[in-house]
């Protein structure tokens, strides 16, 4: 049963934390790392939080290029939007299944679904379509010399690994957010905007259209948690907080941030261009938002993070 003491959280959960950096994960391997990543939603669904589940594909978008690559001399290729939407279903279908038989275990009666939601972009901002974000694993010497031969976007990720690029517009919107919301409503824990959602805009005599691009996650579980009247916007990933200093021997963990203070250090240098600058902002657009709090931790301490032992917490400034 859903109780009534506890809000509705929306819970962003990375695709590296399926599919490991440095790891070339078959999907038995994808399948352990989705049911060791999941402890702190059935934790969340035990004590009757309303969830939405908002996970990454980065990796797994990637490798489907690379199978588009493999064989199209057979088949005809899918376009990116399209493979969003295909790692939507089949990693929502892991974590979906994964729960279920977790729950079962631990005695939780909550049903879990998966729904392939749109995620409405900005196609018109300056360099919406340039490809600048970082999807798939480290490419091999001879694969990047291969991609940069076919004139593919390729570049350093935060880590300094060469790694295709694809175009990342900004997310607007969730198409279906409302449908989503009377689920959560339900208590129907609900997994939505995987990979950040398929891309579409607004065609003025076809409707929605795709996008050939990928989504922020982060960004798109901010919206939606918006669009659902959430309190609480997790973010679990791969450290334990928000640093400053990172990667020196001065690196400290911040505790806790208003939102005027997420401002001014997205202002600064201090969090460069790597994967926690994307994390902060969306946490900023979800507390000014309306939302309550964001939460920013590590995967195994989302309970923790949310008692205020781990993690960073950034609030609205009232």
């Amino acid at each position: 049963m859903v109780t009534s003491d506890v809000g509705s959280i929306v819970v962003a959960l990375g695709g590296n934390a399926l599919a490991p950096p440095g790891e070339r994960a078959s999907i038995h391997d994808q399948f352990r790392h989705t049911r060791e990543s999941l402890a702190p939603i059935v934790d969340l669904a035990a004590l009757g939080w309303r969830i939405a589940i908002v996970h990454g594909n980065g990796p797994q978008v990637g490798d489907e290029l690379v199978r588009n690559e493999a064989g199209r001399d057979r088949v005809e290729p899918l376009p990116l939007g399209v493979l969003v939407a295909a790692t939507a279903g089949w990693i929502g279908y892991m974590i979906q299944q994964s729960l279920q038989n977790a729950f079962r275990r631990a005695g939780i009666e909550r049903e879990v679904l998966t729904i392939v939601t749109q995620t409405v972009v900005d196609t018109q901002a300056p360099d919406a379509l340039r490809p600048t974000k970082p999807v798939g694993h480290e490419l091999s010497d001879d694969l990047l010399a291969r991609l940069r031969g076919q004139g593919t976007a390729v570049g350093r990720d935060a880590g300094g690994r060469w790694r295709r690029l694809a175009p990342s517009p900004l997310p607007l919107d969730v198409v279906e957010a409302d449908a989503v919301k009377r689920l959560v409503n339900q208590g129907k824990i609900v997994i939505a905007a995987g990979g950040g959602g398929p891309p579409v805009y607004a065609d003025p005599r076809l409707g929605w259209e795709g996008v050939d691009a990928v989504v922020d996650k982060d960004r798109v579980a901010a919206i939606l948690g918006t669009r659902l009247g959430s309190d609480t916007l997790l973010i679990l990933t791969n450290v334990d907080a928000v640093y400053r200093g990172w990667g020196t021997p001065h690196q400290e963990p911040i505790r806790r941030l208003r939102a005027a203070e997420a401002q001014l250090l997205l202002e600064s240098d201090e969090l460069g261009v790597g994967s926690m600058r994307p994390k902060v902002e969306a946490a900023l657009h979800f507390v000014r938002s309306g939302g309550r709090r964001a939460v920013i931790t590590h995967l195994a301490r989302g309970r923790a993070g949310l008692e205020g032992e781990t993690g960073t917490l950034i609030t609205g400034d009232a």
